[in-house]
């Protein structure tokens, strides 16, 4: 007997992405637009002007009650409960053993609110163990991802580009509005959370949008953007985008089989929390022990690139898996991360990458592979 598979999900922007000749694929159960027209040239207008990107894929889920900050701190590695009003977080979910079920950013809203947002594939996990976590606490977990759409606009032209649209009786100063912080705002006549995070690696702003108005807000940016002399780009650019600043993704450098400090990512995990918090006490064992293998970057030679599931060699012997690679648009060589044995992680380690019998010659060198000048 045949059986087929849930036709995939589609973002409140579907019917514009179609009108401008998006190429779509199935990401994480949703349909996403992967390009318009060129990945370099998405890639490009992101590092030189801007470009504007749909992640309304993104699961969002509001933390609310007297009690939401203890109740995240119990849930995430990090300890959200001091962060201030307006400010965000990069954090992590994990399990009993230390594994990954998901890396997140969560914004805190007001005194008692938060919003988590967490990755498309992840969302009904994410919701669980929030949920489960958050019982003992005075406090309500929400799955909200039906009700928002996502816009991001990431670029050097970015201030330039939302600043116009802001309505000035809103008060928001893009000036004062640093990294990883959110605000209110009215966008294009639309009451948004406005934040200045991203994943790219570049300057820039994700545009949390009532689902039923986010194609106002879209078709605004989207004028302000050419207007600038920026693109409409797809999921194909953001992973490069990404991969060059050295941002892991879920599912290829992080996942249930990897804790934070094998990642590269023990700066957010908070040790010192209430017993019971759900992996701290794997968390705790973790620390103490230096991890196996660790995430590096490697930087190749010549136009091949090194590409997830390749082996990492030395001595012709496996140490390590290549979790991302392309051949970097802005720098012009190969880029990779990788997860290999602890004793070859230092920059300068020269290593190889099995590409199908053929070994190809990689350095091991510091992440990320570029840095926007601030």
């Amino acid at each position: 007997m045949s059986t087929t598979s849930p036709a995939p999900a589609e973002t409140p922007l579907a019917a514009a992405h179609a009108d401008l000749g998006a190429s779509f694929t199935d990401f994480a159960g949703w349909s996403m637009p992967v390009r318009y027209a060129s990945d370099l040239a998405e890639h490009a207008a992101v590092r030189s002007t801007a470009g504007l990107f749909d992640l309304s894929h993104m699961g969002e889920v509001r933390v609310s009650g007297p009690e939401a900050g203890r109740a995240l701190d119990a849930a995430l590695v990090g300890r959200p409960s001091t962060m201030a009003v307006g400010r965000a977080a990069y954090g992590m979910v994990v399990d009993h053993d230390g594994g990954i079920v998901d890396d997140l950013v969560t914004y805190r809203l007001g005194e008692e609110e938060f919003l988590v947002v967490a990755n498309a594939a992840n969302v009904e996990p994410v919701v669980v163990a929030l949920a489960d976590r958050a019982r003992p606490f005075d406090a309500v977990v929400a799955d909200e991802t039906a009700r928002w759409g996502l816009v991001a606009v990431q670029g050097p032209a970015s201030v330039a580009i939302v600043t116009p649209l802001l309505d000035p009786a809103s008060g928001v100063d893009l000036a004062t509005l640093r990294y990883y912080r959110s605000v209110t705002a009215v966008l294009a006549g639309v009451e948004v959370l406005l934040a200045r995070t991203g994943y790219t690696g570049e300057d820039g702003f994700e545009v949390f949008v009532p689902v039923e108005r986010t194609r106002e807000v879209w078709d605004a940016l989207l004028d302000a953007t050419r207007a600038h002399g920026g693109v409409p780009a797809g999921l194909a650019c953001r992973d490069t985008l990404r991969l060059e600043a050295g941002m892991p993704l879920y599912g290829h450098e992080l996942s249930r089989d990897v804790d934070p400090f094998a990642a590269g990512l023990g700066r957010v995990v908070v040790l010192d929390k209430e017993p019971g918090t759900v992996g701290l006490e794997a968390l705790q064992r973790l620390a103490a022990q230096p991890p196996a293998r660790v995430l590096v970057g490697l930087r190749g030679e010549g136009r091949r690139a090194p590409r997830a599931g390749y082996a990492v060699v030395a001595g012709g012997q496996p140490v390590g898996e290549v979790t991302s690679g392309a051949l970097s648009p802005t720098l012009g060589h190969p880029v990779a991360m990788a997860h290999v044995d602890a004793a070859l992680a230092e920059p300068g380690t020269r290593l190889g990458v099995d590409v199908r019998g053929t070994e190809l010659p990689v350095e091991v060198v510091t992440l990320p592979f570029y840095r926007r000048e601030r």
